[in-house]
């Protein structure tokens, strides 16, 4: 089985018509069995989509609202069925982003979707607020698969640790009925003891990068991005880009799983960079 999590940055990044068709290329050649995506936004104008036109999508419960003709998860599922490569998708948004988006979080997979789960794990709960954080997982026969973007350890409305919280307290009796594999953005570096990072291994998830029998430097940030590129001038934050870049993108279990390989994807050197986080892919 093979896993891909990236930060998408989607309709924000530059040259995006272009980024958007090499990822297609790339989950084509790859073909990931699950596929868990962040910052996966559409235009909050934009034209609402029929959804019977949607290829693949499974709704979430809970999420009334409409996907818009630019969504970024629905464009990729397009792009891909035209490839001869279809999924199962499904997608909720989370917060208003850059005032003009609908910020969201998609999972796609090959398998077909037993069951979609979406809730907040931050305190804040309004819409135009970006510190609102929502987490989606989806069940296949292999277990569930989540997409996570978290916040920061230092964050005084949001604190990593009561978001970490929040989110252990949800997915306790997952646990016990399958493996969980948690997919994403944490943006918490390995680097950085005493913080997030060590906050989820004392939690008992497995870092797959470190089970992977192969594995390369596993950096997935190499310069300054949104949300951290004042965190330098900060004195009270540690959270500071290493010169070497960071590693705050991961894929977790809740068990211990043979692992064959871990590796950075679209950052350059392995496939196209398509966006501000390149990506992370294992092989189980």
């Amino acid at each position: 089985m093979k896993l891909i999590t990236i930060n998408t940055h989607s309709l924000e990044e530059p040259d995006y018509e272009r980024k958007l068709h090499q990822f297609a290329a790339v989950i084509q050649a790859e073909r990931p069995e699950v596929l868990a995506m962040q910052e996966v936004n559409q235009s909050a104008a934009a034209a609402c989509m029929e959804e019977s036109g949607l290829s693949g999508f499974v709704r979430s419960p809970g999420f009334t609202g409409s996907i818009r003709q630019d969504n970024h998860g629905a464009r990729l599922a397009e792009l891909l069925r035209e490839k001869g490569v279809s999924y199962a998708w499904t997608w909720v948004p989370a917060k208003l982003g850059y005032g003009k988006y609908d910020e969201g979080l998609a999972v796609f997979s090959s398998q077909p979707v037993c069951q979609v789960d979406s809730f907040r794990i931050s305190r804040c709960d309004d819409y135009e607020n970006w510190k609102t954080r929502r987490v989606l997982g989806i069940k296949t026969r292999e277990g569930w698969f989540y997409t996570v973007h978290m916040g920061w350890w230092e964050d005084e409305e949001e604190p990593f640790e009561e978001l970490w919280e929040r989110l252990e307290e949800h997915l306790k009796a997952r646990k016990k009925e399958a493996p969980v594999w948690l997919m994403g953005d944490f943006n918490s570096p390995d680097s950085i003891s005493g913080q997030g990072y060590d906050l989820v291994r004392r939690s008992g998830w497995q870092d797959t990068y470190h089970m992977a029998e192969k594995r390369d430097q596993g950096i997935t940030v190499s310069s300054e991005i949104d949300g951290w590129r004042d965190r330098g001038a900060d004195q009270k934050t540690s959270h500071k880009l290493q010169p070497a870049g960071m590693r705050i993108d991961y894929i977790w279990c809740s068990k211990m799983i043979p692992v064959k390989s871990s590796c950075v994807i679209c950052n350059g050197i392995h496939d196209p960079v398509v966006s501000d986080h390149f990506g992370v892919m294992v092989q189980l």
